[in-house]
């Protein structure tokens, strides 16, 4: 089995093409968790499948994505793995300057900006919901709920004064609370940020599905993004976003007869291919 390994703004995944179907789609959690085990196999945030397009998207899609969390649960979308694939069709001829990928949320159309650099249409905000009081155990916290697509991903927007100074174990049980909150009826995804100056934001992301900090978290960023713009707080045009793998930058389009809907969310960033190559792990039962 033939493997790429690529990160975008450091969060990893493992991508492998199943265009011919050579693998029963029932395999592919028990692959993910196998393979994105760190000390024991290659290690990722996430698996994710190239396969040919549903007959629903045969003539609007380049290709399929289904993308996994390292636990093997299967994730209805990912940013910073969509523009990974992006790289990856159009370095494999699958796709061409632009690409047209469909995911579990609907359609993501990327387009190329240089060798290394991609910039996705993020799926629609289908839920928004600012400013929430959610009690988690014995605390009051303020958070913004956004989810992206149809089904939607799930993301908690909270922000957190001094966030590079608050101690990480703290907000290791804060992002874990927070994530099973009972109000969040498919969990969600943490996004801590913070304000530090026009159009410029630090975030750390406690993420479903791998149950840790991940180096960055591309749907959260543009949930912060469309949060913070809504709330007048970001312009949202070249917003900067600094995670832990590099920086991430937002754009997003507001409907200009309703300010409160937002039309187009789009995130730009690096992409980085690690290793190609044969996957030989001894462990790996097909």
């Amino acid at each position: 089995m033939e493997f790429w390994k690529m990160n975008g703004a450091g969060n990893d995944f493992i991508i492998i093409n199943n265009f011919k179907g050579n693998i029963p789609d029932e395999k592919f959690p028990y692959i993910a968790e196998t393979l994105c085990e760190r000390h024991l196999s290659i290690g990722a945030d996430g698996f994710m499948v190239v396969a040919q397009p549903s007959e629903e998207y045969k003539d609007k899609a380049d290709f399929k994505m289904l993308f996994f969390n390292s636990d093997g649960s299967l994730g209805e979308m990912c940013g910073n793995g969509a523009r990974c694939i992006c790289r990856y069709g159009y370095e494999t001829g699958l796709s061409g300057e632009t690409q047209r990928i469909e995911t579990t949320a609907g359609l993501v159309t990327g387009k190329r900006i240089s060798e290394r650099t991609y910039k996705i249409r993020l799926n629609d905000p289908s839920v928004i919901k600012l400013d929430e009081e959610i009690k988690v155990g014995n605390k009051s916290v303020r958070a913004s709920y956004v989810e992206l697509g149809d089904p939607g991903i799930p993301h908690s927007v909270v922000e957190i004064k001094d966030l590079e100074k608050y101690p990480l174990d703290k907000l290791f049980e804060l992002g874990r609370s927070i994530r099973f909150y009972e109000g969040y009826p498919k969990g969600a995804n943490v996004n801590f940020y913070e304000l530090i100056g026009d159009d410029h934001i630090i975030e750390k992301t406690y993420e479903r599905g791998v149950e840790d900090f991940t180096y960055a978290c591309g749907t959260g960023t543009g949930s912060v993004v469309a949060a913070l713009t809504l709330k007048g707080l970001v312009s949202g045009k070249d917003v900067k976003v600094d995670v832990r793998g590099g920086r991430l930058n937002v754009d997003i389009d507001r409907d200009k007869k309703d300010p409160g809907h937002i039309n187009n969310i789009y995130l730009k960033g690096p992409t980085n291919i690690v290793a190609k190559g044969d996957v030989l792990d001894e462990e790996l039962e097909l």
